[in-house]
């Protein structure tokens, strides 16, 4: 089975800066991943490209075609979004704090340290080297941290934390003759986190530039043309003046008048160089402070901001998880309001200006608020600690989620999106099981209760927990659902509770370890569990018999599970192999040695290389195929393994992650970073402010720094916690430590074709239909969302070509097409030719439909309607006919 890397669930944000591309198109690096959240249709999904370690800067081209990301090691990854692939890579010399694409998408400017470069951006064509660099601006004197372009590209601005912001011409990018020196905005106290270009509305040119500072203050520069001035005015500089940074002359002495006051000179000969009238109109003049505001949120820090030049509007966010909303120039406040305890990391406006993204790095939150109508467009927050457990509902399309952080979170497979979060548990939550009717979930915790969950009304409806406390770890429940079942962490006991009543039933007790494996048997009454003390039991809990049969094993059992069938028990042990047994006979069957696969990267603190250590080396998850024909193993290392049952052979390994910012991803380490203190990436040598709304994507920021508490300062290792695989079969769950990994056999991205089309026109569609081209014709109305015109390209074509055309309809588009053909049924003659299209849908997009059928309802039930009723017209005349037909035999008979 070919399973590939679908989508990323349990973590929607985690660092860095989100983006908005197409007004709708929400782009947030999550890890060294890239998820793209469609805030109209309310779908997320994950690029299948991964960087090598945590990606803390992206920007977008402005067509929203191409997108660029910046890791922490300095690699840069330049990525198609619409055919989701890698076009080209490079490595930065220096850490990257800030990048943009110019305008008019031709460039791309680059902050490293000290250092602007700017880079000729790279396209479609195939070159052996696409990135050129153009120029570097090595003006700064400290770290650069924000970017902006002019309207026209022909200026940058740059803030920087030496307390100054420059603004560079872009105009002599290819003349090298004279190296101009940039604008200097001065008077700043503090690190400038945002520079803005403010444009004239009836021009659309810069007129005025905003910048924003740390400590929580704007400064609205003016920029004023001078004409007159520039046949009187003698020059000596060739950049244009820098408020309150004095001229000097050739010798280096101040320039100045009779009265003291510096003289602001400007070059005559500028009218004569090759910037032309246009290109160069901010050095035809000077810039002033025309007003410096202060925000209210001090001594808090600000730490996100953004420019909206249509509106004119500036929103900002601060370290106390407060935002703003101004309208400049008069700094009137709009809104200011908390959204959360913890910083906003990140705050971008989309294209209209009417909705403001926010983003809270260390609770791993995401916001989309509409701030005309005060209302939330998207409200998403992933699991801040790992993920432990995972469930899949009876029908594939729902997906639960426990992790260490007290909550249970329920995802819709399909769209990615977590609609439902139960806090009611006090402790880690460690198991959860669906029930058979797919509305009711089970979770069990450490806090020593197991609760089920109503998924109609959202609450929890029925606690079980034991007269003395205990913490759960493994839970189970029949078939019937009228029995529950946990195992115990602490006491070694297994506690049996009635479903409807929520009584305590029974106590089993004869494990002497943790039970950590638990589940009943699909065919049978059952319940089979696992415990450390090296043994499989299996009980008949309805007989009250107590253990039937044991299963003994040479080390610690750490999880079991049975076959769809149940006609046979896996268990994993401590000592990496996998052990099947015939639960019937009670006698082993095979033997899987696996130590050698599921062997991953070496950690930071091991004293000994990959190979040789013997920690991680076991399997602390199974989960069986639909059919039991193959098997799948996770545990403390990188590696998924998927195994042939009856052959015992490894058939293929998933490596969950290629995150070099996780400990456990290399095989082998560079001894140059070995020193007598430890490895260097364990010492603190980090100089950077945590107030600037970057910090270090490492989770060892909760507490891990405390003496003892881990030896790698709380950087993460690479892990699976649990595997879940679909009712369906065509799908499986990882939780692990990137978040919940989706694998599917469904190519769920069907590439269109008429994407790359920009004359997507009801003529076009015309066209095709003259061209006979029926498929493309039809694609193209779908895209348009013509009714006339997909009816149209349906009746164009061929009854023998509809299940050729009916394979090329991507899957987006079916709930129209769909739509479509319901309403034709209803007023359309052609009833054979329409039933013949929901035929070869069906045929063709079963899969598909069947797992989006919540998002499909609607159409799918106005299809059913229209089937019905013209089933029961068909029905009524086809009865009144025969009767007329039976009466005028026998009426013909007597004659």
């Amino acid at each position: 089975m070919n399973y590939r890397f679908q989508n990323l669930l349990g973590a929607p944000y985690r660092g860095g800066n989100a983006i908005v591309t197409n007004n709708t198109e929400l782009i947030s690096p999550v890890g060294n991943r890239v998820s793209v959240i469609d805030l109209i249709k309310s779908q997320t999904l994950t690029l299948p490209v991964q960087s090598s370690s945590n990606i803390c800067r992206i920007a977008a081209s402005p067509d929203g075609v191409f997108l660029l990301t910046v890791d922490e090691n300095r690699r840069c990854l330049f990525i198609n979004l619409r055919r989701r692939v890698v076009l080209h890579r490079i490595t930065f010399k220096h850490p990257v704090n800030a990048v943009k694409f110019s305008p008019n998408g031709a460039y791309i400017a680059v902050a490293m340290g000290k250092l602007i470069q700017i880079w000729r951006s790279p396209g479609f064509k195939k070159e052996f080297f696409p990135f050129e660099l153009v120029k570097t601006f090595a003006d700064c004197d400290d770290k650069v941290t924000t970017l902006d372009w002019s309207p026209d590209s022909s200026y940058l601005l740059a803030g920087s934390k030496d307390l100054t912001a420059r603004l560079f011409c872009m105009e002599k990018l290819k003349s090298s003759q004279v190296r101009d020196k940039p604008f200097m905005f001065l008077g700043h106290r503090d690190t400038v986190m945002g520079v803005f270009f403010g444009v004239d509305k009836k021009t659309n040119k810069a007129c005025k530039v905003y910048t924003i500072t740390r400590d929580c203050y704007i400064f609205s520069w003016g920029f004023k043309a001078n004409e007159a001035e520039f046949d009187e005015m003698e020059v000596e500089a060739s950049e244009p003046p820098s408020p309150g940074t004095p001229d000097r002359d050739i010798e280096g002495n101040l320039v100045g008048d009779n009265t003291g006051n510096l003289k602001k000179r400007v070059d005559r000969d500028r009218k004569s160089s090759n910037l032309g009238e246009e290109s160069g109109y901010l050095q035809k003049g000077k810039w002033e402070l025309l007003r410096k505001d202060g925000f209210s949120q001090a001594p808090s820090k600000l730490t996100a901001c953004d420019y909206h030049r249509g509106l004119d509007m500036v929103v900002v966010g601060f370290s106390n998880g407060v935002f703003g909303l101004y309208q400049m120039p008069d700094f009137v406040c709009i809104h200011l309001l908390s959204i959360s305890r913890e910083k906003i990391t990140t705050a971008v406006f989309n294209q209209l200006g009417n909705w403001l993204t926010f983003g809270c790095a260390k609770l791993g939150q995401l916001l989309v608020w509409e701030w005309r109508s005060e209302t939330y467009i998207l409200k998403q927050q992933g699991h801040y600690f790992d993920v432990n457990c995972l469930a899949y509902s009876p029908d594939s399309q729902l997906l639960a989620t426990g992790a260490d952080d007290n909550k249970v979170k329920v995802w819709t497979v399909s769209s990615g999106f977590c609609f439902v979060t139960f806090t009611e548990h006090t402790n880690a939550v460690t198991a959860l099981h669906f029930m058979g009717n797919n509305h009711c979930l089970l979770s069990a915790s450490l806090d020593g209760s197991v609760r089920a969950w109503d998924l109609f009304r959202y609450r929890n409806f029925r606690t079980f927990t034991t007269p003395s406390a205990r913490q759960f770890v493994s839970l189970a429940a029949d078939q019937s659902g009228e029995v529950i079942c946990a195992g115990t962490l602490d006491s070694f006991e297994i506690c049996v509770w009635s479903m409807k009543t929520g009584r305590l039933l029974d106590i089993l007790s004869g494990h002497e370890g943790p039970v950590h494996g638990l589940m009943f048997s699909p065919s049978s009454a059952v319940l089979a569990s696992s415990s450390w003390d090296k043994t499989v039991r299996l009980w008949d809990v309805f007989e009250g018999k107590g253990a039937v049969e044991s299963f003994t094993h040479t080390h610690d059992v750490l999880t079991v599970v049975y076959r769809p069938d149940g006609r046979q028990l896996a268990s994993s042990t401590l000592d990496g192999q996998i052990n099947f047994w015939d639960p019937i006979d009670g006698v082993l069957m095979y033997t899987i040695e696996g130590r050698r696969d599921i062997a991953g990267g070496r950690l930071m603190t091991d004293r000994r290389s990959a190979a040789n250590s013997s920690s991680g080396k076991c399997f602390t998850t199974l989960c069986y195929s639909a059919d039991g024909s193959y098997i799948f193993a996770g545990g403390c290392s990188k590696y998924i393994c998927m195994y042939d049952v009856a052959d015992q052979v490894l058939l293929r390994r998933f490596q969950i992650t290629h995150n070099l910012s996780l400990d456990g991803v290399l095989d082998f380490l560079n001894s140059k970073n070995m020193t007598e203190a430890g490895p260097l990436d364990l010492i603190e040598d980090d100089n950077s402010d945590v107030e600037e709304g970057v910090d270090k994507q490492t989770r060892g920021k909760l507490g891990y720094d405390l003496p003892g508490s881990m030896p790698n300062h709380g950087r993460p290792v690479v892990r699976t916690k649990s595997l879940r695989l679909a009712p369906t079969g065509r799908s499986f769950a990882a939780s692990t430590t990137e978040g919940v990994l989706v694998y599917s056999i469904d190519d769920t991205f069907i590439f269109d074709p008429t994407d790359l089309d920009i004359d997507v026109t009801p003529e076009a569609v015309e066209a095709a239909l003259n061209e006979d081209q029926p498929s493309r014709a039809l694609l193209l109305s779908l895209r348009l969302n013509e009714d006339s015109l997909i009816k149209k390209s349906i009746f164009a074509v061929n009854p023998v070509d509809i299940a050729a055309i009916a394979t090329s309809v991507p899957q987006r588009y079916l709930q129209r097409l769909i739509e479509a053909l319901a309403d034709l049924l209803e007023s359309c003659a052609h009833l054979e030719f329409i039933l013949r299209w929901c035929q070869e849908l069906c045929k063709v997009h079963g899969n598909s439909i069947q797992q989006t059928s919540r998002n499909l309802l609607p159409s799918l039930k106005s299809l059913q309607k229209a089937i019905t009723r013209i089933h029961q017209d068909l029905a009524e005349t086809c009865s009144s006919n025969e009767y007329m037909l039976r009466y005028l035999c026998s009426s013909s008979s007597k004659k």
